[in-house]
């Protein structure tokens, strides 16, 4: 018998993962905000354990489109890295930067438990849509330098000092000439709204008017809502905040539902959200699309057949488990009895109430 190690070249991975990392190309944009927002979670953490002396104003994630340039940057202001740290988290495709924080911290801090990512790849999701990536990042490490990564999509990449005044880490993608669809205000818009809706750090993409007229100033077109309904306790909510959060999830239904479910869990899973019984019409057609279920306030997928019974299949609402993966597949869900117990849980909160 023989053993030894698999050789995988990235000349052959960048294929793939352009290709085959997500059915979705769109998708590339909730990794990469989700990986900004993680930023900005790890800075909150560390300063709330006296780690770091970062200020923790204005942390807003900013998605920046420059069509004559011909860009899209992702930018945050949260922990940085170091050359070091790029080296560590970039460079090594797989390797898991907020994995690893969450081991070092979770008992520590509660902030640390909302970190997103878990697999390493969500930065390599850029590629599918992008022929060149840029890095430019300035750790909040106290005399840390400023840096710059660039790569091509090849195994090749360069590294650089460079000027950056603030803190954080920009991600500037230069669209591929078959991608330039994402260089449209409405096609960003769309996805923001879809995936990141209720992310846990305010993002922001562009400015809108605001005032009276001929009074209208610009403020922050901020496309998130970062604490939604069913993150808070049921104790802290009144009936008006359960109904608001539905016409927020469901702005074309204009009548109330006839009453929620809040559902909050640890063991033996961590399952939170919100589930909503609507009022029957005399002709209805049970939509398989009406629950949304999120990891740590990250959409996922509306498609959850099988996740609560078929004869609640009426249900609507948002649940959110952060043991669920974003790359969350129906068999995954199987083999790892989430469906079972998630919907033993919600059949039994229906019973009692």
């Amino acid at each position: 018998m023989s053993t030894g190690k698999i050789n995988v070249q990235t000349e052959n991975i960048f294929p793939i993962i352009k290709k085959f990392l997500y059915s979705d190309h769109e998708i590339f944009l909730r990794e990469l905000v989700s990986n900004a927002v993680d930023a900005t979670q790890k800075l909150k953490t560390l300063v709330s354990l006296g780690e770091s002396k970062a200020t923790l104003e204005d942390l807003k994630v900013e998605v920046i489109i420059d069509k004559a340039a011909k860009t899209l940057t992702i930018r945050d202001k949260g922990i940085g890295m170091t050359a070091e740290e790029i080296e560590k988290y970039i460079t090594q495709i797989a390797f898991s930067g907020a994995e690893e924080f969450v081991n070092k911290y979770k008992d520590k801090a509660a902030e640390a438990n909302a970190i997103i990512g878990h697999f390493g790849l969500g930065f390599y999701s850029a590629f599918m849509v992008a022929k060149k990536v840029e890095i430019f990042s300035l750790s909040h490490k106290e005399g840390s330098a400023a840096v710059r990564w660039e790569c091509d999509g090849s195994p090749e990449y360069k590294m650089e000092d460079t000027t950056k005044a603030t803190r954080g880490t920009d991600i500037v993608l230069h669209i591929a000439d078959d991608s330039e669809e994402f260089l449209a205000d409405a096609r960003i818009n769309t996805l923001l709204t879809k995936y990141c809706k209720f992310l846990p750090v305010e993002i922001k993409f562009g400015t809108r008017k605001e005032g009276e007229k001929d009074k209208e100033v610009d403020v922050d077109n901020i496309i998130n809502n970062p604490s939604p309904a069913w993150t808070k306790k049921p104790s802290d909510l009144k009936e008006e905040d359960y109904t608001n959060f539905y016409r927020e999830l469901y702005p074309m239904n204009f009548e109330d539902p006839l009453f929620h479910i809040h559902l909050n869990v640890d063991y033996p899973f961590n399952l939170t959200g919100i589930l909503f019984f609507p009022k029957l019409k005399k002709s209805f057609e049970v939509q398989k699309d009406k629950i949304q279920l999120y990891c740590n306030q990250v959409f996922v997928t509306d498609s959850v057949e099988n996740i609560v019974p078929d004869f609640l299949g009426l249900l609507q609402g948002v649940i959110d488990s952060p043991d669920i993966p974003l790359n969350v597949s129906r068999s995954y869900l199987q083999a790892d009895g989430h469906v079972k117990k998630i919907s033993a849980h919600i059949t039994k909160k229906l019973l009692i109430n």
